[in-house]
């Protein structure tokens, strides 16, 4: 059964990419990498996991190229598991021609801190892009997804992956990360 933080990285004819994917225990799916997110959901028969995500851009920068010249478009996968991956296949009719081989791989989170409470008119569970910058003066940032989910944070970017804990109450959010690389980050 699929379920937890895991590493996803993709193959297609426009090129290669990796980001984070969430899945719970009620079948929904929720990830994204530094450009764009996924919402989505699955289902598990005989063996075949079948998958759709609605992928939306969340990067508007005008200096990011992003891979696809969509901004949303509605993803079907059908996949196996070989031993602790799921390997899925599939596409879109919004990128015709255009097939995905996509691997999950297992994120260890078992050092993740313990989940946080979420009071009255705290900010509630979903999935949130991050946009970090630097505050040290040195020019640098980076765009991902954080899954805030009763009280844990589970998220990351192209090549990050983020696990945390977090309280809310008051329309305010007060978190802990630990931010991991999942793939070789370029530079």
């Amino acid at each position: 059964m699929l379920q937890g933080l895991y590493k996803f990285s993709f193959v297609t004819e426009r090129g290669t990419g990796c980001g984070v994917m969430f899945a719970t225990e009620g079948g929904r799916l929720y990830g994204g990498d530094s450009g764009s997110s996924f919402d989505g959901s699955f289902t598990s028969a005989d063996g075949v996991l079948s998958a759709e995500v609605r992928m939306s851009r969340h990067n508007h920068n005008p200096n990011y190229v992003p891979m696809f010249d969509v901004d949303h478009a509605v993803l079907s996968f059908t996949g196996v598991a070989r031993g602790e991956e799921i390997h899925f296949e599939g596409g879109s009719a919004a990128l015709p021609g255009v097939r995905f081989q996509t691997v999950l791989t297992p994120i260890n989170d078992s050092d993740a801190p313990p989940p946080g409470a979420v009071g009255p008119d705290g900010i509630g569970n979903g999935l949130y892009s991050i946009h970090i910058r630097m505050l040290d003066g040195i020019d640098a940032g980076n765009t991902g997804v954080m899954m805030l989910h009763d009280g844990r944070i589970r998220g990351g970017d192209a090549y990050f992956d983020y696990i945390g804990a977090n309280t809310a109450a008051n329309g305010k959010l007060k978190g802990e990360l630990v931010n991991r690389e999942h793939t070789p980050a370029k530079g």
